[in-house]
């Protein structure tokens, strides 16, 4: 399957793009191509994001809410398809992808609900017969740059709450795993979400995601991926003065103290450090562990990874997935 942009509600053709293979981890077999985007696809869809945006922003917030609603049960009644969807380009295990399918539906969920909660403050005046108020205005055209290991969680936590607060969304999404994000913008377009609302640009992070975050249009950036790519995201954002929202990698221990219930502790360091075969911000790459304690988990937990199971995570029993 070749894969297209998703601008102004349409489906745009590729003409004259560069194309990438996309690839399943577990067994190198071809799923489709992705179109390598160029500075011309993220103008067209921040022009549209920024005129949908003006009629959205006038949209009561409650109302915006409704469509999250609708995008959420589309996830629910997809979520199987939309896992081994997840699990062919990504890797992880489908008991994971399942989970994540599931992050997605419960942000729909949440954040429809801020719908009827985007509360302001009233506060008191220093000035006589004044009244003071404060509102929650949206920002316009929010840039989205979301990575492979969690591409329609990730995807989720920064589009719904922006656009459920009356923003428009500009999303790039990783070449690793477009299919998620091709799989999403067919949601929202099933469920009738304003055409420009949310735009999809397929491409590299120099080209897409520079011209992103250096569009003037485009008034906040999320990003969400290594330490090295997130600084400098943070310098050309604050060279022209964006808001800027990072998440990045990280250096995460367990910490196992003598009293520790080591059944628990073997159990937690298994599934932070071998779920997503390692691949994610938050898993553990150090135990550091009293020394009363030390030779017995050690023992136990060298035991268990040992058991672990390796192979294609559309296999129920494989317990870790290739690395992407």
């Amino acid at each position: 399957m070749e894969l297209v942009n998703f601008i102004g509600g349409q489906w745009i053709e590729n003409k004259n793009l560069q194309m990438m293979p996309v690839m399943n981890p577990a067994n190198g077999e071809q799923l489709g191509m992705v179109p390598l985007s160029t500075k011309e696809q993220v103008d067209l869809a921040v022009q549209h994001a920024k005129q949908a945006q003006k009629q959205w922003s006038l949209i009561p917030a409650p109302k915006r809410a409704e469509y999250l609603y609708e995008i959420a049960f589309k996830l629910k009644e997809k979520k199987e398809h939309l896992a081994q969807t997840l699990t062919k380009e990504m890797g992880k295990v489908i008991e994971e992808a399942r989970g994540e399918v599931q992050e997605g539906i419960d942000m729909a969920l949440y954040m429809a609900a801020e719908g009827r909660r985007l509360f302001g403050e009233t506060v008191p005046s220093e000035l006589p017969n004044k009244f003071a108020m404060s509102v929650r205005a949206p920002i316009g055209v929010a840039g989205l740059i979301t990575p492979w290991n969690f591409p329609i969680a990730i995807a989720t936590w920064k589009a719904f709450p922006a656009l459920v607060a009356g923003n428009t969304v500009v999303w790039k999404p990783s070449n690793e795993t477009p299919f998620m994000a091709y799989e999403l913008a067919k949601i929202c377009e099933e469920v009738g979400l304003p055409a420009g609302v949310l735009n999809v640009v397929f491409g590299s992070g120099p080209t897409v995601g520079t011209a992103m975050i250096e569009h003037p249009d485009i008034r906040v950036i999320s990003f969400t991926g290594s330490t090295e790519t997130g600084s400098k995201v943070a310098e050309l954002g604050g060279k022209h003065l964006k808001k800027v929202s990072l998440e990045m990698g990280g250096k995460n221990a367990v910490i196992v103290m003598d009293d520790a219930d080591l059944d628990l502790a073997l159990e937690g360091i298994l599934w932070s450090a071998f779920g997503t075969a390692g691949q994610r911000c938050t898993a553990c790459s150090r135990v550091i562990v009293h020394k009363d304690v030390k030779e017995e988990l050690e023992s136990r937990l060298v035991e268990a990874a040992k058991s672990l199971t390796i192979g294609d995570g559309l296999d129920p029993a494989t317990k870790v997935g290739p690395v992407i």
